[in-house]
C-alpha cells in the first residue's frame, strides 16, 4: 500500500518542484510583467491607437485625455502608441545583445576554464581589460568607433556584457571539468569538443540563465541611457531613451513625455530582476523557497 501511495503522490511532488520558484509573490510579479511587455511586443499593432509616426500639430503637447490617453508629445504623436512601439525596441535589444553577450562570453569562458595554460591566460587578460573600462564609458567608446544607431548600440552593449558571463562560465568549467562523469567521459574516449559541449556546457546552464535574466534589465537601462545620448535608436524612432530626451525640455510643461516612457523603463527592468532573483533563489542549494 505505501508502494501505491509513493506511486501516486511522486508526480504531484514533481510538478510541485518545477513550480516551487512561483511560490513567492514577487516571482509571480516579476513574470507576469515580463510576459505582460511580451505581449505588448507582439499586439503593439493592434492594440496601438494610433500610428507612432503620425503627427498631428493640432494636438501638439495636450495633456493626457480621452484622444490620447498618455497625452501627445511636441509633433502630436501620441505617446502612448509610441510607448507600445518602443516595447519591440526593448525587447529586441535585450535578445539580440544580452544573446551576444551570452554566446560569445560563453565561447571565451568554455575555452579558457577547458584548455587552461596559455590559452586561459589570453583570453582572462582581455576580459580583464574589458572589465577595467566602465560599462557606459566603453559602450560610448565602441559606438563611437561604430557609429550610432540602434544595431551598433546592441552590439557595443553585448560587447560590453561579454566579460561578465566569460569569468562565470569559466569558473563553472574550472569546477565541473574535474568531476566523476566529466572524467569517465574522456576515459571512454570522448573528444575534447564532445567534452564541452555535451557534459561541461549543459551543467553550467542555471547560472546562466539567472545571469541572463538579471543582465537583460542592465540591457534595456544600457540601451535607453545610448539612445538618450543621441548614440542609439534615432528619431523618430520610438525608442524609449529617445522618448526620454524629446521629453526632457518639456517636463515642466508637458510631464507626459517623458514620464510614461520613464515608467515603462522601470516596469520592464523591475520584471527582469524579480525573475532573476527568484531564479537564483530557485537554483541556489543553500535557500529555500
Amino acid at each position: 500500500m505505501s508502494n501505491v501511495s509513493a506511486l501516486i503522490t511522486a508526480p504531484a511532488s514533481r510538478s510541485a518542484g518545477r513550480f516551487r520558484i512561483f511560490r513567492r509573490s514577487s516571482a509571480r510579479v516579476g513574470l507576469a510583467l515580463t510576459i505582460a511587455f511580451l505581449l505588448l511586443t507582439v499586439l503593439a499593432p493592434i492594440i496601438a491607437p494610433y500610428d507612432p509616426y503620425d503627427q498631428d500639430l493640432s494636438s501638439a503637447l495636450s495633456p493626457p485625455s480621452l484622444d490620447h490617453w498618455l497625452g501627445a508629445d511636441q509633433y502630436g504623436r501620441d505617446v502612448l502608441s509610441r510607448v507600445l512601439y518602443g516595447t519591440r525596441t526593448a525587447l529586441l535589444a535585450v535578445v539580440v545583445a544580452d544573446g551576444l553577450a551570452l554566446v560569445a562570453g560563453c565561447a571565451l569562458g568554455l575555452v579558457a576554464g577547458f584548455f587552461g595554460g596559455a590559452v586561459e591566460a589570453v583570453i582572462m587578460r582581455l576580459v580583464d581589460v574589458l572589465l577595467a573600462f566602465p560599462y557606459l564609458l566603453l559602450a560610448l567608446i565602441i559606438v563611437a568607433a561604430l557609429g550610432p544607431g540602434l544595431t551598433n548600440s546592441m552590439i557595443a552593449i553585448g560587447i560590453v556584457y561579454t566579460p561578465q558571463y566569460a569569468r562565470l562560465i569559466r569558473g563553472q568549467v574550472l569546477s565541473i571539468r574535474q568531476t566523476d562523469y566529466v572524467r569517465a567521459a574522456r576515459a571512454l574516449g570522448s573528444s575534447q569538443l564532445r567534452l564541452m559541449l555535451r557534459h561541461v556546457l549543459p551543467n553550467s546552464f542555471p547560472p546562466i540563465l539567472v545571469m541572463a535574466t538579471l543582465q537583460a534589465g542592465s540591457v534595456v537601462v544600457e540601451t535607453a541611457g545610448l539612445s538618450f545620448l543621441g548614440l542609439g535608436a534615432q528619431p523618430p524612432s520610438p525608442d524609449w531613451g529617445a522618448l526620454l530626451a524629446e521629453g526632457q525640455s518639456y517636463f515642466l510643461t508637458a510631464w507626459w513625455i517623458a514620464t510614461f516612457p520613464g515608467l515603462a523603463i522601470f516596469l520592464l527592468v523591475l520584471g527582469f530582476n524579480l525573475l532573476g532573483d527568484a531564479l537564483r533563489d530557485h537554483f541556489d542549494p543553500r535557500r529555500s523557497l
